[in-house]
């Protein structure tokens, strides 16, 4: 082996805060025949030609200078350069060395050469600096390496804050939130001072939990240390109580935080849209530009579902408009409310137009325009669309078949149905709960209703309460009141306070003529205190919300509504519509059934969208149930008459009324 010769004393410099270290004088450095050199203060390459990929792995030791891109460079060994330096005795470490090694592979993610550093270090002089077995804890914890990261922290002989810190931290980020806040009070004992990092990591841990007290004794703590006032414990704080649902707290901390931030307001607005308080979610967010704040991706995001659950169309727009004004790119997750906030409020070609310039639509993507097709009552478009998801090489999940099963039962598609049910199960997708309620409803619609009572027979579940009410509603559709009295009696058994089951029982009572079994469910549901959801529909028009119920007398334009109804009514029959009085299910006259027809929310709804919006003009309709068949055949004559198409959602799906005929083609 060839050798090359330092002449005189030289330092090898690491170009990273000014850190220095010494080569040894006179040393005798290996190198290949190709670092020879006419001269031993001036080498230079030999004659052989290297490749660009050696040229890249070789030391510039001419130089001497080891830039912060060399620290991660591996050897011809697969080990370290910078680790091997030290082993040949040619630099000589400290402690700012290790450490600044295992912070690049922290930042890199780098966890294999982080442990060759972490073991070169336990070897070193230095392996009880307590500075530097922290970063290296910080290492694992961040690079998901928990195992790894306890064991160092169990083997530290002294921890101190940042110790104990960096380990919770570490269980809270990683889903871990019980040995997160198992360590707190053993930190406590050993009378170490938790700092706001602390409490912040505690804090997202006891969100995570269902045991409010644990949450709430942290916050004490807070208050105790003097924390709570601080922005990034006050916004954690915020989020906990935002995650227990307790929004009253969580607004009397944020508005006791003298310095906010945008996570602290992207909590509230968050939580708000959770809850389907789309109105305070957008209160929140015009409150928080007027105090000077710029909003995130993450707001926007809360802000389209806020506006999704709503159905808010107009306001979804302005939101929109207001993303391309402040220069915030169309990313994924944000490209993917944003669609589905669109899809939710009936604008199915905007919908399309957000997938379409989704840079990379991911799963997500996929699974928002599926869900739209479906929704919309377009179940062999929402077929067309998986097959072409497939064929993107885009990997399916639960959530995917889901999709395809609703728009199968939408559609009526019964083999289709039972076909992606099978794949499901070949793909090794487990089918839960949702996917089962929707075989049941696949199968109840097609007026399989034996099939249905067997499929949940034979499933390898216990069947749930909306499993069997996904039989019931089968059953009050096609009339069969026996199977139905059965499919209730299991759900009351499972769940005897959910107010639909009863309502769906009645109705069958009702519809088939027994009004002393329909009087004996009421009377039940009064006995156990169980209420029937008010029907409303509501529109919007100029940014505003008008809500309308079931013969509604105290709307300022009634006498207006009651007027246009009645014009639009007389022209509906004139061309073919027949009010069905079976849908008025109360034990009342003819005459007086088709009063209370023409009175339903919705209609109310329609009448008043109207006389407030132009000519030709789409009209949005959403309803807080599914709509009655009487009240869909209305809407079918009525949007050939006003010559518009009318856009009604409901608790199941989207009804788009247009020259006489609806896009769920009578079957929902």
């Amino acid at each position: 082996m060839n050798k090359f010769i330092f002449p005189f004393s030289e330092n090898i410099i690491f170009v990273n805060g000014g850190f220095i270290s010494s080569v040894r004088s006179l040393m005798e450095i290996p190198i290949s025949p190709r670092f020879l050199s006419t001269s031993p203060a001036t080498p230079i390459a030999s004659t052989s030609v290297l490749s660009e990929e050696e040229e890249e792995e070789v030391f510039d030791l001419a130089s001497h200078v080891i830039q912060e891109k060399d620290y991660l460079r591996k050897s011809p060994n697969g080990g370290l350069r910078v680790l091997d330096l030290i082993d040949q005795g040619f630099l000589e470490p400290d402690g700012k060395l290790y450490n600044q090694l295992l912070n690049k592979c922290t930042q890199l993610g780098k966890i294999t050469e982080g442990k060759m550093v972490h073991t070169h270090f336990m070897k070193s002089r230095y392996k009880h600096y307590m500075v530097i077995q922290n970063t290296a804890l910080n290492m694992y914890a961040k690079c998901n390496c928990l195992d790894d990261a306890r064991q160092v922290f169990d083997k530290m002989p002294v921890r101190d804050m940042v110790t104990w810190t960096a380990m919770i931290t570490g269980y809270s980020q990683n889903d871990k939130p019980e040995e997160a806040l198992a360590l707190f009070p053993q930190m406590l004992r050993v009378e170490l001072k938790p700092n706001h990092f602390t409490f912040s990591s505690l804090l997202k841990a006891a969100g995570a939990r269902t045991d409010e007290r644990e949450g709430e004794q942290i916050h004490g703590y807070c208050l105790k240390y003097g924390y709570d006032s601080n922005v990034y414990v006050g916004s954690a704080l915020v989020e906990l109580y935002c995650r227990y649902e307790r929004m009253k707290e969580a607004h009397f901390v944020f508005d006791g935080l003298v310095d906010k931030n945008e996570v602290s307001w992207n909590s509230l607005i968050a939580a708000h849209a959770r809850k389907s308080e789309g109105d305070k979610a957008l209160k929140l967010f015009q409150k928080m530009q007027r105090h000077g704040y710029e909003p995130t991706h993450f707001t926007y995001s809360s802000i389209f579902s806020a506006c999704a659950s709503t159905g808010s169309l107009e306001q979804g727009k302005w939101i929109h408009a207001h993303m391309l004004k402040s220069g915030l790119k169309l990313i994924a997750f944000i490209g993917n409310t944003l669609l589905d906030m669109y899809a939710k409020s009936g604008s199915f070609d905007d919908a399309i137009r957000v997938f379409d310039r989704l840079v990379r639509p991911d799963v997500v993507s996929w699974n928002s325009m599926l869900t739209a097709y479906a929704q919309h009552g377009l179940g062999v478009k929402t077929l067309e669309h998986f097959e072409k998801m497939m064929r993107a090489g885009i990997e399916p999940n639960s959530v995917t078949f889901l999709c395809v099963l609703t728009a199968c039962s939408h559609g009526g598609l019964l083999e289709k149905g039972q076909h992606y049910f099978a794949l499901m199960k070949k793909s090794n997708i487990e089918p839960d709960v949702s996917h089962h309620v929707t075989m049941v409803d696949l199968l109840g619609r097609a007026g399989q209703l034996d099939r249905a009572l067997n499929f949940i027979k034979e499933l390898p579940i216990e069947p749930t309460s909306a499993i069997w009410g996904a039989l019931l509603g089968a059953c009050r559709m096609h009339k069969n009141m026996e199977l139905g009295a059965y499919a209730a009696e299991r759900v009351f058994e499972l769940d005897p306070y959910d107010s639909g089951p009863h309502i769906l029982l009645y109705n069958i009572y009702a519809s088939a003529g027994k009004w002393n079994e329909a009087s004996k469910v009421r009377k039940f549901m009064k006995e156990i205190g169980v209420k029937k959801e008010p029907a409303c529909s509501w529109v919007e028009i100029e940014n505003s919300v008008h809500m309308f119920v079931a013969n509604d007398e105290n709307h300022p334009m009634q006498n207006e509504i009651n007027r246009m109804w009645g014009k639009i009514s007389e022209k509906i029959k004139e061309i073919g519509y027949v009010p069905d009085t079976s849908h008025v299910l109360l034990y009342v006259d003819e005459q007086e059934r088709e009063v209370k027809l023409q009175y339903h929310s919705e209609k109310l709804a329609l009448a008043f969208a109207l006389l407030k919006t132009p000519p030709g003009s789409t009209i949005r309709i959403k309803k807080n149930i599914r709509i009655c068949g009487d009240c869909h055949s209305a809407f079918k004559f009525a949007s050939l008459v006003v010559e518009r198409e009318i856009i009604l959602r409901d608790t199941n799906r989207f009804h788009h009324f247009y020259r006489g005929s609806c896009s769920c083609g009578d079957y929902w």
